[in-house]
C-alpha cells in the first residue's frame, strides 16, 4: 500500500489510543490485516507501516476506517479515523458492522444508501466475504430488541423552517413512481412520523418487490435506493414513538433486505452482504425477531447460490435458534428449506433429506386462518416444490427433482416469471441427467429467451450453469439446435 507524503508533525491522538488499548506496533497492523480480510481486503500491513502513520504519514483508501474499527473492538467505543488523527475516507468496506445503538445503525445504513445512489461503482465491486457473516449472525442471536427507539424533537436550530430542497427521487424510465399520500409534503430531518408515512413505505416495498419478481433486480434497483435515502432516511432521523418507531424500523428493515436482494440479483454480491447485514440491525431495532430470521434467511440464500455450504447451514440454524417454535408454520417450513439447501450444496443427503422432511410437515401444519407475516406469503406448495427441485438436482437424484420442478411450475403464479425462470432450468438440469436431451434443450431455449428479457445477473448464470453441463453432449443435434436458438437472442 503506497502512503500520502509524511505530515510534519507526529500523530498524538493515534499513540495515545495505542497506549490505552495496549497493542504493540506489530499488534495493531495484525489486526488490521485481519479486520481486512473480514471484508474481502488483502491487506499487508507489518510494525513499519504503523511507525510510518506515528510519524504522520496518512494511510491510503479504506484503511483509517478498518483501524478506527479496530479500536472500536478493543476500547468498546465507538472511534472514526478523525478519532485517531487520520484522514476521514469513504469506506467502501462498511456496512458489515452489527451496530450498538439504533441511532448507530442509522448512520451506518444510510451511509450505504448514500453511496449507493451516487456514483461509487466501487461499491458494487465490493467482494463478499463468508467470515463477514459470523458477527453479525452472532450478534442477533445474542442480542435483544433495544430498550429505546423513540426520538423527540431535535434542538430547533438544526431543522431549517425554510428552503428545504425536494427530495423526491427521479423516476427511471418504465419504474411507476412510488405512491405518495395525498398532500403529503416533502419530508425532512426532525418532521414527526405517522401512520400514513409507513404505509407508504410498506406500498412502495410492494411496489418494488413485484417489479423485481417480473423484471430482475437490475430493473428498479436505483429507484429503490434512491427511495431509501431521499425519503426513508429522513424519517428514520425523524420524531416518533415507541411504537411507530418499531413500525418504522421494521418497514426501513424490509425494504433494506429488499434493496440487498435486488443487489444480489445484479451480482454485487458485497454489496449485497452488508445490506443484509443492516436489515439484520434494523430488524432487532423493530424487535421484530421472526423477520430477523427470515433476513438470515437471505443471507443463506446468498451463500448458497456462491457455492458457501457450510455458511448457509449454519445462517438457516441460527434463524431456527432465534425464533425457537413460536414462528408461524409457513416461517418454519422456510427455515428449514434454507438449512436443506446449505446441505444439498455440500452434498450431504441424508441431512439435506431430514432438513425437507421437517419443511413439508411445518407446511402441512399450516391453517388458512394462520396469522403469516407479508413477507412469507410466497411460501407455499409451489415454492416448497421449488425447493425440492433444487436440492434433489444439487444431489444429481434426477427424477426426483423433475417431479418437483414440475409440480412447481405448474402450480407457480406468473408473476413470479424470475422464479419460475430458475425452475425450468432446474428442470432442463434435471431431464439433462436423466438423458432426455432434446426435451432438456428445450426447456432451457425457453428460460434463455426469458432470461435476455430481464435485468438479473441469476437469471443468465442459471442457464450458463445449464450450457457448462451440455459440453459433453456439444456435437449432438438438440444441442446445435439450442446454441443457434440462444445466438438469435443476442
Amino acid at each position: 500500500m503506497t502512503e500520502r507524503p509524511a505530515q510534519r508533525t507526529p500523530n498524538r491522538q493515534l499513540a495515545a489510543l495505542i497506549a490505552e488499548a495496549g497493542f504493540s506496533n506489530a499488534g495493531l497492523a495484525r489486526r488490521v490485516d485481519q479486520l481486512g480480510l473480514e471484508h474481502g481486503l488483502d491487506l499487508r500491513y507489518d510494525k513499519t507501516s504503523v511507525t510510518r502513520w506515528l510519524r504522520g504519514q496518512q494511510p491510503r483508501g479504506t484503511t483509517p476506517a478498518l483501524i478506527a474499527e479496530v479500536f472500536t473492538r478493543r476500547l468498546g467505543r465507538r472511534l472514526t479515523a478523525q478519532d485517531l488523527g487520520l484522514d476521514a475516507c469513504a469506506p467502501v468496506y462498511a456496512g458489515l458492522e452489527f451496530a450498538s445503538t439504533p441511532e448507530e445503525a442509522v448512520d451506518i445504513v444510510s451511509g450505504l444508501w448514500r453511496k449507493d445512489s451516487g456514483s461509487h461503482a466501487e461499491l458494487r465491486k465490493i467482494a463478499f466475504t463468508p467470515a463477514g457473516l459470523v458477527v453479525p449472525s452472532r450478534d442477533w442471536l445474542i442480542g435483544r430488541a433495544d430498550e429505546k427507539v423513540a426520538r423527540g424533537e431535535p434542538p430547533a436550530a438544526r431543522i431549517p423552517a425554510q428552503g428545504r430542497t425536494a427530495l423526491r427521487p427521479p423516476a427511471e424510465p418504465g419504474v411507476p413512481s412510488p405512491p405518495r399520500q395525498r398532500g403529503q409534503a416533502e419530508r425532512g430531518p426532525g418532521q414527526k412520523v405517522t401512520a400514513g408515512d409507513i404505509a407508504a413505505l410498506r406500498s412502495v416495498g410492494e411496489l418494488f418487490r413485484t417489479l423485481d419478481d417480473a423484471y430482475g433486480g437490475g430493473h428498479a434497483r436505483q429507484a429503490l435506493v434512491r427511495y431509501l435515502e431521499h425519503e426513508c432516511e429522513p424519517m428514520l432521523r425523524g420524531t416518533y414513538g415507541e411504537q411507530t418507531g418499531r413500525r418504522l424500523f421494521a418497514a426501513a428493515a424490509d425494504l433494506t433486505r429488499l434493496a440487498g436482494w435486488t443487489s444480489y440479483d445484479i451480482a454485487a454480491h458485497g454489496l449485497a452482504q452488508r445490506y443484509f447485514v443492516q436489515a439484520l440491525r434494523l430488524a432487532q431495532a423493530a424487535g421484530d425477531r421472526t423477520y430477523g430470521a427470515y433476513v438470515l434467511v437471505t443471507m443463506s440464500r446468498q451463500a448458497v447460490y456462491l457455492g458457501h455450504g457450510r455458511e448457509a447451514v449454519q445462517l438457516a440454524r441460527v434463524a431456527q435458534q432465534g425464533v425457537g417454535t413460536s414462528a408461524p408454520p409457513v416461517v418454519q417450513a422456510l427455515l428449514h428449506c434454507s438449512e436443506a439447501r446449505g446441505h444439498g450444496v455440500l452434498g450431504e443427503v441424508r441431512a439435506c433429506t431430514a432438513a425437507l422432511v421437517r419443511a413439508e410437515r411445518a407446511l402441512e401444519t399450516a391453517r388458512p386462518g394462520d396469522d403469516v407475516p407479508h413477507w412469507a406469503k410466497f411460501f407455499d406448495e409451489a415454492q416448497l416444490a421449488d425447493e425440492f427441485g433444487h436440492c434433489h438436482r444439487d444431489l444429481q437424484q434426477f427424477r426426483a427433482a423433475a417431479q418437483h420442478a414440475e409440480r412447481s411450475l405448474q402450480l407457480r403464479a406468473p408473476s413470479y416469471a424470475r422464479s419460475r425462470l430458475f425452475c425450468r432450468v432446474v428442470l432442463a438440469t434435471a431431464r439433462l441427467g436423466l438423458g432426455e436431451l432434446d426435451q432438456a434443450c428445450q426447456l432451457a431455449a425457453e428460460a434463455a429467451g426469458q432470461a435476455a428479457e430481464m435485468r438479473s445477473v441469476r437469471a443468465v448464470e442459471y442457464v450458463r450453469d445449464f450450457e457448462r453441463r451440455l459440453e459433453p453432449y456439444k456435437d449432438a443435434a438438440p444441442v446445435r439446435t439450442y446454441r443457434d436458438k440462444v445466438a438469435a437472442l443476442g
